[in-house]
């Protein structure tokens, strides 16, 4: 499914399966042959996936790229994989790679889905590329029939599971990226080993997290395994819109997406007054107090019981009825979930199940599934794959999902891939006895203090982000005397708690700087952090005007703190927080 400004559209399976075949023909009419690369660059769409198994099927190799990937890292990508065609859906994309082509000598063919975005092919803009220059896929995929279908069959059978089906570059928190060497094998295995009985054929998959990481394709590919219908929404700000209007099953996400739902259901609830401000904190205790029943089967008492269907019927079901009403399982991944966070989630009856895993794994490593479910945890491993944790406590994985190694790279390879199989995740964690992995952070993020102390950032920036008052959070402070952080506050809940409180700003600027601001982000720190070790403990803070995007290079596709960058763009802010702290311990 997919959306034209007149509503939703359906493809039929028979339909993309002519689409996939006739595309593979063409490309091989292009020359286009086995182990050839050919670029990806396009948002969520049907087209999306004609590309991609329209090139894997013919023994060619996807390079998928960020629909909205700078210039500078689509050039290096596409110049280090050495690909032979791009294919292109949209006009923002076809002008990137107009830009681009002069610095591309091994690029012979740029494939444009001129409708992909469905604007008027010939409208201002739409076309970019000199003609010419750019091939039409509609006009490549049209009249194939019967015929190359089965051809595009046939050629699909003869694949060999260990040969190479895609590079996928990482999104590079630090350093240069590193293509990903991924074969069928990693590929089908880890779609095979990781579904779960939760996929059915009726259901409907939301899919809005950018195909170009190996999460989202997989779980598509998973979906299309199972038969389940795929809704596209290729722009972040339409899920929501999407939501109500699909009313999916199934859908992942990542911890941002629910980290910014629950803020705007705190923001909400807080503009409430009276009776119905009440009944919004008294559901928000009945909603922590049901966490364990509802995510593990724990007994309830009756009170509970009664409690919850209570709530349920007056705050609960139109919190899931803004979802859909239909969502029978959220997949969380690309980062762990705070504790705090999925409790909520589990309380109002919205189910989230966190798993874990990396691009050089293909990407699933273990999952919760409604059979087995701890929360603050990533779930148990999936069949075929080995875990186990060095003595550093860095996670080391083993399987068939494991990546063939990093394109061009063999010693960046050896580094993280041993000669006995074994990767080197650059993860932290901890596998219980029961057989449950929990990831505490990543190896390359731990803060050493002055002191000798490792701070892991990620579980406390995780209990920063819980309060309704903070939108997003950074800690910092290796190398230094103490931790602090960098603060990004939500400026409507706070100045709805300050209206409350009698306070007024006239501005943005003075909701930021005021001495009521201050002492409201302070008492939360202090309130979130007061289980923590003392070297943990947040001694400073800022207060930032505005939150970390992707487009200002401070967040990665996936919604993923470039920690390199912030400190880099923030390092004046860091050095005021550290100024006179020799008194400070």
């Amino acid at each position: 499914m997919f959306r034209l400004p007149s509503g939703w559209q359906e493809i039929s399976s028979a339909e993309f399966l002519r689409r996939i075949a006739g595309f593979s023909r063409a490309l091989d009419g292009l020359g286009v042959k086995t182990g050839d690369r050919v670029g990806v660059f396009a948002p969520n769409c049907p087209e999306w996936h004609v590309a991609d198994f329209a090139v894997t099927g013919l023994g060619a190799v996807v390079v998928p790229i960020y629909f909205r990937e700078s210039i500078e890292r689509m050039c290096y990508i596409l110049k280090d994989s050495g690909v032979k065609a791009v294919f292109v859906a949209g006009a923002d994309q076809a002008h990137a790679v107009a830009l681009l082509r002069p610095n591309l000598p091994d690029l012979q063919h740029i494939i444009v889905a001129r409708n992909a975005l469905h604007a008027d092919p010939h409208s201002a803009g739409a076309i970019v590329l000199p003609e010419g220059e750019a091939l039409d896929y509609e006009a490549l995929v049209a009249g194939a029939g019967a015929s190359e279908v089965e051809s595009y069959r046939g050629r699909a059978a003869q694949l060999r599971p260990e040969q190479l089906a895609t590079l996928i570059y990482t999104s590079g928190t630090t350093g240069e990226p590193k293509g990903v060497m991924l074969s069928h094998r990693n590929l089908s295995s880890n779609a095979t080993n990781a579904i779960t009985p939760d996929f059915r054929p009726a259901d409907i998959g939301l899919s809005f997290l950018p195909l170009s990481h190996v999460y989202e394709r997989q779980l598509a590919y998973m979906y299309f395994f199972t038969g389940m219908t795929v809704a596209y929404v290729e722009r972040m700000e339409d899920v929501q819109q999407a939501l109500l209007e699909v009313r999916p099953h199934l859908v992942a996400a990542v911890p941002r997406f629910f980290e910014k739902i629950f803020a705007g259901l705190i923001q909400r609830g807080r503009k409430l007054t009276g009776l119905k401000r009440w009944l919004f904190d008294w559901g928000m205790l009945v909603a922590a107090e049901a966490a364990p029943w509802k995510s593990s089967g724990r007994p309830a008492s009756l009170g509970l019981r009664l409690k919850w269907a209570v709530a349920d019927r007056l705050i609960y079901s139109k919190i899931r009825a803004a979802m859909g009403g239909r969502i029978r399982s959220f997949i969380a991944g690309g980062g762990p979930l705070s504790k705090e966070l999925a409790e909520f989630f589990w309380g109002v009856d919205i189910r989230v199940y966190q798993g874990y895993g990396l691009t050089e794994t293909s990407p699933i490593v273990c999952t919760n599934t409604p059979a087995q479910n701890r929360m603050g945890t990533s779930g148990k491993l999936i069949p075929n794959v080995e875990v186990r944790i060095a003595e550093d406590g860095e996670i080391e994985v083993r399987g068939p999902c494991v990546m063939m190694g990093y394109y061009n790279k063999p010693e960046a390879t050896r580094e993280a891939l041993g000669p006995d199989g074994w990767l080197r995740t650059g993860d932290i964690g901890v596998l219980d006895k029961d057989g449950y992995l929990t990831i505490t952070d990543r190896k390359k993020d731990l803060i050493k203090t002055a002191g000798g102390k490792f701070v892991a950032p990620q579980p406390i920036e995780n209990l920063l982000k819980s309060c309704p008052y903070i939108l997003n959070a950074v800690v910092v402070g290796d190398r230094r005397k103490f931790v602090s952080a960098l603060i990004v506050p939500n400026f409507a809940a706070v100045e709805t708690a300050a209206r409350e409180a009698g306070v007024k700003f006239t501005s943005p600027s003075e909701l930021l700087t005021h001495p009521w601001t201050r002492e409201l982000i302070e008492h939360e720190v202090t309130r979130l952090t007061l289980g923590l070790a003392q070297y943990e403990k947040i001694k400073r803070f800022a207060l930032l005007d505005r939150d970390f995007t992707f487009d200002d290079g401070q967040l990665t596709y996936t919604l993923k703190l470039r920690r390199r960058v912030i400190e880099e763009r923030h390092k004046d802010v860091i050095e005021q927080l550290y100024a006179d702290a020799g008194h400070i311990s």
